[in-house]
């Protein structure tokens, strides 16, 4: 199989893993009328998390993370905390009715939730490898 036809396979594959992903995420979020993404910060917020390590864990703006956040504490699913060990710091956590959306959204996302499941330990760490290097890293 020449190079060319190959990596347009690796390339549909990327491709169709992260619509898969996005379809079973978008699937998950409606019925609790979030984005994916709003799903996603809520999900992170499972355990209390800085709003600066949320941002990076979402690939966002500071500033949209701001938004998402008051989304969520609006419909009473998170809340801003101070941290413990740095009063000028805020973290997330999801609230009791915050963690109830969050074991139905990982029922509905298996795919999402756990993308890598099929592979092996040691599948996971050369597929990782992969693709530090195909990133230069």
């Amino acid at each position: 199989m020449p190079s060319d036809e190959l990596t347009s396979q690796v390339v549909a594959l990327f491709a169709a893993i992260n619509r898969r992903y996005a379809r079973e995420s978008e699937a998950a979020a409606t019925p609790y009328e979030l984005t994916p993404l709003q799903a996603k910060a809520l999900m992170a917020a499972e355990h209390p998390v800085a709003m600066r390590r949320l941002a990076e864990y979402l690939h966002a703006e500071p500033s949209n993370v701001t938004a998402i956040v008051d989304r969520l504490e609006a419909r009473g699913l998170a809340e801003r905390r101070p941290s413990p060990g740095d009063r000028r710091v805020k973290l997330v956590a999801a609230t009791e009715a915050g963690l109830t959306v969050i074991a139905d959204l990982r029922a509905r996302m298996p795919f999402a939730s756990h993308p890598l499941e099929p592979l092996s330990d040691e599948q996971r760490e050369t597929l990782r490898d992969l693709l530090q290097l195909m990133l230069g890293e």
